[in-house]
């Protein structure tokens, strides 16, 4: 069995940068309010300057540059935490589901996706608190999975219209009318990317507080067997 390895580092990564993401939402959806609104105006018959709508442009394609590098970066440094947590439970519990590779490879298979993460998640949470339990120690572990589904169900809807927003804009957004739609659906977008981002900074604050209690489990005990342990702590 290798020795646990330390995560405290990079659940700090995950956290900045899901932090600077939620900025950039905020921003976003300012910007992408004050699109709606232009385009609005043109839709009803107003008069907008042409340099108003090159600002406009410039404005949201900048945007949206920063956000996407932003969001990509964020994307890695939670797929690396969320890696190397599900790795040192593997080395206290010896019947996880998963290998600690699917941690990672799960967000990019199709499908699997939509469901294996959120598997693996949970099964940290889980899987974590019944290995205290029987070890005596649950008083030190306070957290709970009941905002999880939460997390992943914005996640799902997110996902959704992020492809919706994709697709239609790169068919049909040439119209007015199309570029309202395509606008309000971002707004949607951004309104949904708060609350996610602040849930997923709690689930990373919470079980970084529990982690680095697994060392105080000996290594020379037994690997807790999960399949045979079917007291529900939570």
């Amino acid at each position: 069995m290798e020795n646990l390895r330390p995560n405290e580092q990079r659940a700090k990564n995950a956290i900045l940068l899901i932090w600077i993401v939620l900025a950039l939402e905020i921003v976003n959806l300012t910007s992408s309010y004050m699109q709606y609104d232009l385009l609005q105006t043109v839709a009803n018959g107003g008069f907008t300057s042409d340099e108003a709508a090159e600002a406009n442009d410039t404005r949201e394609g900048l945007l949206g540059m920063i956000y996407l590098i932003a969001y990509l970066i964020s994307a890695v440094t939670f797929i690396m935490w969320f890696r190397r947590a599900y790795f040192n439970l593997h080395q206290k519990v010896n019947t996880l589901q998963f290998s600690e590779g699917w941690a990672a490879g799960s967000w990019f298979v199709p499908i699997v996706n939509l469901y294996r993460p959120y598997q693996i998640m949970k099964e940290i949470y889980v899987e974590t608190k019944r290995l205290f339990t029987r070890k005596g120690l649950s008083e030190k572990i306070d957290y709970s999975t009941s905002y999880l589904g939460w997390w992943w169900t914005l996640w799902i809807i997110s996902a959704i219209i992020g492809q919706f927003v994709f697709r239609f804009s790169l068919k049909s957004a040439d119209t007015i009318d199309n570029l309202i739609i395509t606008t309000a659906a971002q707004m949607i977008l951004s309104i949904l990317g708060i609350p996610l981002a602040l849930i997923t900074i709690k689930i990373i604050k919470d079980y970084s507080k529990v982690e680095p209690l697994l060392t105080e489990i000996s290594d020379e005990e037994p690997k807790v067997d999960s399949e045979n342990d079917a007291e529900n702590v939570l």
